[in-house]
């Protein structure tokens, strides 16, 4: 288990975590993949997981998953790794402050489903793109190199 966190919401403070084996599990998968999708060369930077990210004046998240740009440190990709009982910050909360801000990509991982939801910006805010299923693979055109298979993802091994 990782070790409580705060993240801080519109000037209000939330204690995050401990967070359990199967989350940190899907984290590293996606960690390690995202990395070597990014070329050395890349527009992108993966942060370290759970680094604080400051969104606007009064809100610091910390993804568990997050790519900036290199030339002004914008978030590009947020991805939020949900946990059973823990929902309710990332998939109300948090998402609507990405689509506020303008995050271009959000990734909502929910191991309950075994699926990705995908949202990308749009000039009224946030889209579901798709909702990617273990017959999918995971891609997104900021990444190079190959897809990954969403059931490798879940996988239980």
């Amino acid at each position: 288990m990782s070790e409580p966190y705060e993240e801080l919401i519109d000037g209000e403070t939330f204690i995050r975590g401990p967070l359990n084996g199967p989350h940190e599990t899907l984290c590293d998968r996606l960690d390690r993949w995202v990395a070597r999708q990014l070329p050395a060369n890349s527009a992108f930077k993966l942060l370290p997981r759970r680094a604080t990210v400051t969104l606007r004046a009064g809100t610091c998240v910390c993804p568990d998953l997050a790519l900036v740009r290199r030339d002004n440190s914008q978030l590009y990709l947020a991805v939020e790794v949900l946990q059973p009982g823990d929902h309710h910050p990332d998939t109300v909360l948090k998402k609507q402050i990405y689509s506020d801000c303008r995050a271009p990509r959000l990734w909502i991982v929910d191991s309950r489903y075994q699926n990705v939801e995908i949202y990308g910006t749009t000039p009224v805010g946030f889209r579901l793109e798709s909702i990617l299923t273990t017959q999918e693979s995971l891609a997104d055109a900021g990444l190079t190199g190959a897809a990954y298979p969403v059931a490798d993802l879940f996988a239980r091994s």
